[in-house]
């Protein structure tokens, strides 16, 4: 059970990682395309990677199985357009900070045990130390599109993991993805079309992979192996990862405050990790396919 619940958090540390280097490269594609364009060629090239890596058959899925395959795609392309709004009017940690408040927010309803409150709490005192809400000077409308981007977020952890238990292996990314890249193409393709060149494109194809084909696929395992409560709880460490990244990428210089805060949600996340293995769920069989006769 240890050991699961550590592999488990492995996998979550590593996706936060490879979503926030995939934010920091997609801030410097938003003059060139906006927000939603950098957001479009995420999904677009993840939705074709994932059907051309997995090849989906529809003989694998149950009805059941579409239709949260189909909902988590919905949400995904919310999480992912919404956050980059929020990023083109916020900096990156504030942005990510606001927005962990979704995966907080299932950490508190779906948490068992005495620590069940401790550490969403400990983790939401970081996120305070590394917003610093009293400094004021927050774009309205971007803390808007990172609360909005937040319960996109929550529904995507609940969803992630139910698809992770009725589809073996990735085979749920392959539904959600192309979903998530259809929905971004209907919404921002009209405004994005002029402007994207070749070179953007193959842009595109390497941003995919680092965000957010990796990073889901890993989560999605996570999931099967931590409670949504842990994996929520452990998601604290993203603001952490944020203002490492913006230190490195964008010369963001974090305050005494701001490692306070990170101490915090780092513990918090060790917290998560030590108690919130999951009930050991099997391996989803493949579905055989139905003769017609």
């Amino acid at each position: 059970m240890r050991s699961q619940t550590r592999t488990g958090a492995g996998m979550a540390v590593v996706s936060m990682l490879c979503v926030q280097l995939g934010l920091a490269v997609s801030v410097g594609l938003i003059d060139q395309v906006g927000a939603e364009g950098a957001a479009w060629l995420r999904l677009f090239w993840a939705g074709v990677l994932m059907v051309l890596v997995v090849r989906p058959r529809p003989a694998q899925f149950s009805r059941t199985a579409l239709r949260y395959g189909i909902a988590l795609g919905v949400v995904t392309a919310g999480v992912t357009m919404l956050f980059m709004a929020a990023v083109s009017r916020l900096p990156l940690g504030t942005a990510t900070a606001i927005e962990f408040l979704g995966p907080l927010g299932v950490a508190v309803w779906r948490g068992r045990g005495g620590g069940r409150q401790v550490w969403p709490l400990l983790a939401g005192l970081g996120v305070l130390l590394l917003t610093q809400p009293w400094a004021g000077g927050a774009d309205p409308l971007g803390v808007a599109y990172a609360l909005a981007a937040a319960c996109c977020w929550a529904a995507y952890i609940l969803l992630t993991q139910r698809v992770g238990d009725e589809v073996a292996g990735l085979g749920g990314l392959a539904v959600s993805m192309p979903v998530a890249g259809i929905v971004a193409t209907v919404v921002a393709g009209p405004s994005v079309f002029g402007r994207v060149t070749p070179e953007l494109l193959l842009i595109g194809v390497g941003l995919a992979v680092l965000l957010p084909v990796v990073p889901f696929a890993l989560e999605l395992l996570a999931l099967r192996r931590l409670t949504t409560a842990a994996f929520g709880t452990l998601m604290c460490l993203e603001p952490a990862f944020a203002m490492l990244v913006g230190l490195v990428a964008l010369g963001q210089v974090p305050d005494d405050l701001a490692v306070v805060g990170i101490g915090f949600v780092i513990a918090a996340g060790i917290g998560a990790e030590r108690t919130g293995a999951r009930t050991v769920v099997d391996e989803p069989p493949q579905r055989e396919p139905v003769l017609a006769g």
